[in-house]
């Protein structure tokens, strides 16, 4: 049975600022097979603190695609050079960009996230490291989160170093091109970064900075753009203050997020992945569980012992 709920805040705080529905449920419980792994899940982590790593496979349930799982269509995703380096490029971009937020705006966080809010409560992590720019973890309540790369509620300007609101963005662009989400529709597919599939954006007028008028770029990082170092160092920390390393809908392509599994694989602490389908990690881990990440959170959430504690001292598991 799912976690007690808690309730969001008003209109007007986190992500979005339109938080106005209720989160999304995990969709299933596990199967016996499944939950079969997940109690194995529990006998390896039971006692241990860990460190979480998250990745798009989580916020599936809260309506945002993921970018490598079965289902998702095949993308290739801008680099930073072309971004600053192409006009057309940035152009389209920040077109497919103004109707994607639109959508992904409205997003709340699902039954996952606040097992991961449940699982720090009881202070189970050390922190959670996430590879989403959704904020949704934050929106859901966690407290020590690492946005390795980034976050798509804040725009900044590469020339006077700036920041700005994403939603501040969004009315500059609807004013430099009034009716253009109208005119564009909404039978578009989008990935978690807000990028929508549209193919015509010629016309689309690209906002400057309102201070410097200098370029603008969404504050996350691109492909072809490091991490800054600072999140990676606290990404470490998390790691190395952790007894073992939870990996929960990743998987792992980019090294910005398989070099923590590779740490904690060489510092000999124990590894659980939950993804649906093969991970780049897959080979390092102590155990893989190939299953939705929202149910399957939503069961370590209840069933796993508090710090210090084995599985036997706790007594038996909750149905």
């Amino acid at each position: 049975m799912p976690l007690a709920r808690k309730p969001f805040g008003p209109a007007g705080t986190g992500l979005t600022g339109f938080v106005t529905r209720d989160p999304a449920d995990a969709s299933t419980d596990p199967t016996d097979a499944e939950r079969a792994q997940l109690d194995a899940a529990v006998e390896l982590l039971a006692g241990r603190r860990m460190a979480l790593l998250t990745g798009a496979g989580l916020s599936t349930d809260s309506g945002i695609p993921d970018y490598r799982g079965p289902d998702a269509p095949p993308r290739n995703p801008m680099t930073y050079q072309q971004f600053v380096g192409d006009p057309v490029m940035r152009q389209r971009y920040w077109a497919r960009n103004h109707v994607g937020w639109h959508h992904l705006r409205h997003a709340v966080p699902n039954a996952g996230h606040e097992a991961v809010v449940h699982l720090e409560e009881r202070g189970l992590l050390t922190g959670v490291i996430t590879q989403n720019v959704d904020r949704l973890h934050s929106d859901a309540g966690s407290i020590r989160v690492v946005d390795l790369h980034g976050r798509y509620d804040r725009v900044l300007c590469l020339s006077c170093g700036s920041v700005y609101t994403r939603e501040g963005i969004a009315r500059l662009l609807e004013k430099l091109n009034p009716g253009y989400l109208e005119q564009v529709g909404a039978e578009w597919d989008t990935a978690p970064d807000a990028d929508a599939e549209i193919a015509d954006t010629e016309g689309f007028t690209v906002a400057d900075c309102p201070v410097c008028d200098g370029m603008l770029k969404p504050d996350f990082v691109y492909f072809g753009e490091n991490v800054p170092k600072e999140r990676v160092r606290l990404a470490y920390a998390a790691v190395d203050d952790a007894g073992a390393l939870l990996v929960a809908g990743s998987s792992l392509t980019v090294m910005s997020g398989l070099r923590f599994v590779r740490h904690a694989a060489k510092e000999g602490k124990p590894v659980v992945i939950i993804n649906r389908g093969q991970t780049r990690g897959d080979d390092l881990a102590d155990l893989k569980i190939d299953m939705g990440v929202g149910t399957a959170l939503q069961y370590l959430a209840r069933s796993l012992p508090e710090p210090g504690r084995t599985q036997h001292d706790a007594g038996a598991q909750p149905d």
